[in-house]
């Protein structure tokens, strides 16, 4: 199983031309997936439709989209939209996204993340099937919503942005896919085996959940070139751990850095955006991200298959210039290098 796909931050910091062009070149490369985001910058559905214009075979991934700040229905017919517009090529990523997020950007109560994604799902399941809507949920009302355009896949996929023991359980049990980010290499297989177990439960199997997280990406050019990205990745790191909350903090305390991930926050806390990047230690960085040269970034990605992953989805560090995406997609394309 050679399949890869990979994340592009599609903000206004890259230009159209060149999210048309590197969209492009994964699709002749044979990528499985383009996939984006949304946070304060775009949305991510007006991307995927940009990009499913110029592409010809490239699955297009909504990683993700909130829970909260649209309606199931209105997800339900944006992502059955976007199918129809590519002709079947549309996969719809959830989460619950953050408290930051969902009440300061939003304006609406983060409450209840998991029982809201859950419902989530079912609803738009529902709604993706062509079936009547007559839905009384603990957040949904709904009577008689019924969709007249229904997209062109029988299922679109829905997979699910988790990392907690109950969201994890979720989504063994409802979802299509699992979208980690930050998935700590030699802790895959212990998280994938919590998913089977509730998939198990649900009398599903854990080969029906693609295993696709998020990794960090960078193909150096050369020795000076190699010590850049480093760079990029350790500040990426840093952010993450120090500047957004308690969630990321959080899992790399759990994946046995809890005093690494102590002195990014206290270096971060105190401003020193420097010492912070610097307590990113070797042995963080080589459990979660890919580094060095062509051949090693596909050495290093195919020791997260082995670890358990079906569809890795390459991501690139906050900074990485255009250029260095697009060698980046042509060192881990599914071809390269007799991968």
């Amino acid at each position: 199983m050679t399949d890869i796909g990979f994340f592009l931050n599609a903000s206004r910091e890259t230009s159209d031309d060149d999210v048309i062009s590197i969209a492009r070149q994964a699709d002749s490369l044979g990528y499985h997936s383009f996939w984006t985001g949304e946070s304060w910058g775009r949305d991510v559905f007006t991307v995927l439709t940009m990009v499913a214009c110029h592409t010809e075979n490239l699955r297009l991934g909504a990683g993700i989209v909130n829970v909260y700040s649209r309606t199931p229905a209105l997800i339900a017919q944006t992502v059955a939209s976007l199918d129809i517009l590519s002709r079947g090529r549309a996969i719809l990523g959830l989460g619950s996204s953050g408290r930051v997020v969902v009440e300061n950007w939003h304006g609406v109560p983060f409450d209840s993340p998991l029982a809201r994604t859950r419902e989530y799902i079912d609803i738009i399941r529902m709604a993706l099937s062509g079936q009547p809507v007559n839905h009384q949920g603990n957040f949904y009302q709904m009577d008689r919503f019924r969709m007249i355009s229904p997209p062109m896949q029988e299922r679109i996929p829905i997979y699910v942005a988790s990392l907690g023991p109950k969201n994890l359980a979720l989504t063994g049990e409802l979802a299509d896919g699992w979208l980690p980010i930050w998935a700590h290499r030699e802790r895959i297989s212990g998280l994938k085996e919590d998913i089977a177990v509730a998939a198990t439960k649900a009398g599903r199997k854990i080969s029906d959940v693609t295993v696709a997280p998020y990794i960090m990406c960078y193909a150096a050019s050369d020795a000076q070139d190699l010590g850049h990205g480093e760079g990029l990745l350790r500040d990426h790191m840093a952010y993450y751990i120090g500047g957004m909350g308690s969630y990321y903090f959080d899992s790399f305390s759990r994946a046995g850095f809890a005093s690494e991930a102590q002195a990014v926050r206290e270096a971060w806390n105190s401003r020193d955006r420097e010492r912070a990047a610097a307590a990113v230690s070797d042995r963080m960085l080589e459990s979660v991200a890919v580094l060095g040269t062509p051949e090693q970034c596909r050495n290093q990605l195919n020791q997260f298959r082995q670890a358990g992953v079906d569809l890795p989805i390459a991501t690139f560090p906050h900074g990485t210039d255009v250029d260095a995406i697009h060698r980046t997609i042509e060192a881990l394309a599914p071809t390269a290098g007799g991968q």
